[in-house]
């Protein structure tokens, strides 16, 4: 299932269809001139038909609707009237999709597709939606809040991938692609002024060196935006106060090089600096061990450690394309990404060392991925092999002062744990369709996979404040631990067959049904806050089985539905062994004790009103849940559990509205998008977001000649407050002596946090081109 929301001209519709014949206006006080300008009013008018829009959810360039696959693509044109600025605004436009800054953190992604995904973003732990970049794979969730800059389109994939993209893509998959170079000289510039102080710059531009065959391409984004709030209370000095705010930088550098016309090759180079703060919680009831009172706003924070906070990326790319012959095509990838995080977060979110966590996170990761494609009038078939090789590695100090007074009569006491999470995977696919007739085809896929993982988990523990390096504060110096042990030294290995078989009638040219079952695993993985030496938690499986309909009913309107069924099988649970309820961070297992299900439903409709008027609307409705959670000794505990960040109904309806004057085109659009309840912890939930929904408008100006542009856009209108994450270590306790109605967890205290959406912002927008 997908959706017309993509756009790779710079309007909806061709100018030919907005403004009407020069010769009909000329001759129009005549009867001829009258009949004649109606006749061409019908003819223009019977023109009026939605774009055919080109995706690559089968590794190959097909039309959307062609492609037995529920996918939604948002093109260049639509992400920059609406004013998307980053991946997670993407989530309004797809059913059934979850995309949120994580919690404590600005850029670390939670990712959630018909509901499966991966909450925690320790190292180690494998995605459960994946996310690619130019057809690379990004494994880790810190710094995967991409902004929007020099992109052609992005696609959703929902349900598993794992025949064509592999592992990690049981929830779907999310298709960041660039802009290819035109050929020609060109350079474009923006700069954006906004609520808290936003201030962006944008600029991208690309200059051929060799006329036809070498072009470079450059892009440089510097986005700043002051805090939706503030650090109310820090006890270090000169800290930076400002909370939920914005310090990026980005760069893309690109070559693109056509020797002759069957080869292309395309360099990429980006690389990203998030200087924004950690991001603080909001407390949700008191503090037991302070007087610190609950902030009057929900992006107001108290701290005890730094508030900078540190993420970098980087990655090269470089692919070739081999057009062989008018039936295959050749394509290898080779990729190298790396990320390293430095960052502050406070679990309690008071001024005491109560609970707070700085960590350091550093990965890299290599690709290799070659492909070879088969098309002929009946058959399409993808190949290849693929290789892959990561190092995710960390470490983090549960500074908990408060226990060290109160348990061994110490300054405070640290519990420090890190270690790495190697990890090789080979593998080899083919996917292809086969046209039995006219009318009917089949497709049929399969990968296998193998991997290779080796993990080590050490754990010290000091009887004093200690942070992740020398230097975390001025004058700060690691002492030697108390303790220092090796509890995890571990190697597994797993191979796994992904299938994939479907078919497909195609009633007529412009309606097409489907049915298929589609196999996806996610990776298995080991402990990284193991305290023993225990076994690796197997890879989980989730089998999807889907019946849709690709349609358009006319010209103008465009109806696409799927509906689905997934069974997740062998999942993967840190707190159902041994103690569900234990609320401490350093004494979790990991196992393979869950199973759930979901059944849903989506519809996406794009309505082409007139020439200048487009609708659109999507809804998604699901029922996920755990049939079960096996405990040691309690046996089925899954009535404890629920699947996060899955609102039952996921709604957006919204509108395009183009009008051509004497100064240029005016667009005017806006859309609401509706999101029902949902739980946001796993575990004995203590946290629901009601149902909200958010009001986004906008008005965008373009020069006839086709230099300048102005756009203003206003997002959550009506100013909703909504969670995006939490930390809960908390447990309710009517009965308990200290009055809160908790019992404390970690640290002794009352820990239940929330951390929330961006509030109302407006921004204009001036950008210019040649």
């Amino acid at each position: 299932m997908a959706h017309n929301y993509n756009s790779d001209t710079p309007h909806k519709f061709s100018r030919t269809l907005l403004k009407p014949s020069l010769l009909a206006l000329a001759i129009s006080s005549s009867l001829a001139g009258t009949v004649m300008a109606q006749e061409t009013a019908k003819e223009a008018d019977a023109e009026i038909k939605l774009e055919r829009i080109e995706v690559t959810a089968r590794r190959t360039v097909e039309s959307l609707q062609e492609v037995p696959v529920a996918v939604t693509s948002i093109g260049a044109a639509d992400i920059a009237e609406r004013g998307i600025a980053t991946l997670v605004e993407i989530q309004q436009f797809s059913p059934n999709t979850t995309l949120q800054q994580s919690r404590g953190t600005n850029s670390t992604l939670t990712a959630f597709i018909r509901g499966v995904g991966q909450e925690d973003p320790l190292w180690g732990y494998e995605a459960g939606v994946g996310i690619y970049i130019d057809d690379v794979y990004v494994a880790r969730p810190q710094g995967a809040v991409l902004d929007i800059l020099n992109v052609e389109r992005v696609e959703v994939l929902r349900g598993p991938q794992g025949t064509l993209y592999g592992k990690n893509t049981i929830g779907g998959a999310i298709k960041y692609v660039t802009k290819e170079m035109s050929g020609d000289t060109e350079f474009a510039a923006s700069a954006t002024a906004g609520s808290y102080q936003q201030g962006d710059i944008k600029v991208t531009g690309q200059l051929p060196l060799l006329d036809n065959k070498l072009y470079l391409g450059v892009g440089y984004a510097n986005l700043q935006r002051g805090g939706y709030g503030d650090f109310l209370q820090s006890a270090l000095a000169g800290q930076d106060g400002e909370n939920y705010n914005k310090d990026v930088e980005a760069v893309r550098l690109t070559l693109e090089y056509r020797p002759r016309d069957d080869i292309f090759v395309r360099f990429n180079y980006d690389k990203t600096e998030d200087n924004s703060n950690a991001k603080g919680g909001y407390r949700l009831v008191p503090s037991i061990l302070t007087d610190a009172p609950v902030p009057d706003s929900v992006y107001d924070s108290y701290t005890s450690l730094p508030t900078w906070n540190s993420v970098e990326t980087d990655g090269l790319s470089l692919t070739a394309n081999w057009y062989i012959n008018d039936n295959y095509t050749f394509k290898s990838v080779t990729a190298k990404r790396e990320s390293y995080s430095k960052t502050n977060i406070d679990f309690d979110n008071t001024p005491l060392r109560i609970f707070d966590v700085p960590a350091i996170y550093d990965d890299e990761s290599f690709t290799q991925e070659f492909q070879l494609n088969y098309q002929d009038a009946n058959l399409k078939l993808v190949s290849g092999l693929y290789y892959y090789t990561a190092d995710s590695c960390g470490m983090y100090d549960a500074i908990l002062d408060v226990l060290g007074q109160t348990a061994f009569g110490t300054p405070g006491f640290t519990s420090e744990v890190g270690g790495c999470s190697n990890g090789d995977s080979i593998a080899a696919y083919s996917q292809g369709s086969y046209k039995l007739d006219d009318k009917w085809s089949v497709t049929a896929g399969l990968r296998y996979t193998k991997d290779d993982k080796d993990a080590q988990v050490f754990n010290r523990s000091y009887f004093t404040t200690v942070y992740p390096e020398d230097g975390w504060l001025p004058g700060h110096v690691r002492p030697a631990p108390a303790t220092d042990t090796m509890p995890l030294d571990g190697k597994a290995s797993w191979n796994k067959l992904t299938p994939k078989i479907g078919v497909e009638y195609q009633h007529s040219r412009d309606v097409m049904l489907f049915a298929s079952f589609s196999q996806g695993f996610k990776s298995g993985t080991f402990n990284p806050r193991a305290t023993s030496n225990e076994p690796a938690a197997n890879p989980e499986t989730v089998n999807s089985f889907e019946i849709g309909i690709k349609s358009d009913w006319s010209d103008r309107l465009r109806v696409n539905a799927t509906l689905f069924k997934l069974d997740h099988k062998d999942r993967q649970y840190i707190s159902a062994l041994p103690d569900p309820n234990d609320l401490t961070i350093n004494n979790q297992r990991l196992g393979n004790v869950g199973r759930s299900d979901a059944i849903g439903a989506e519809l996406e409709m794009t309505y082409a009103a007139s020439r200048d008027l487009q609708l659109y609307a999507n809804v998604g409705v699901i029922d996920a849940k755990f049939k079960e959670v096996f405990h040691a000794t309690e046996g089925d505990i899954s009535d404890r559990f629920t699947i996060t960040n899955t609102p039952k109904t996921t709604a957006n309806a919204g509108f395009n509205y183009e009008m051509a004057t004497d100064f240029g085109d005016i667009i005017l659009n806006g859309n609401y998008s509706y999101r029902s309840k949902y739980d946001l912890v796993e575990v004995n939930n203590l946290l629901t977001q009601d149902a909200y929904g958010l009001l986004n408008l906008g008005i965008n100006w373009f020069s006839n000649d086709g230099h300048w542009s102005i756009g203003l856009h206003g997002k959550n209108l009506t100013d909703e407050q909504y969670l995006v994450g939490n930390y809960a270590f908390i447990r309710p306790n009517p009965n308990n002596p200290n009055g809160s109605g908790y019992d404390a967890g970690t640290g002794g205290d009352n820990t239940l946090i929330g951390y929330y959406g961006a509030p109302r912002t407006v921004s204009l927008t001036v950008g210019y081109r040649f």
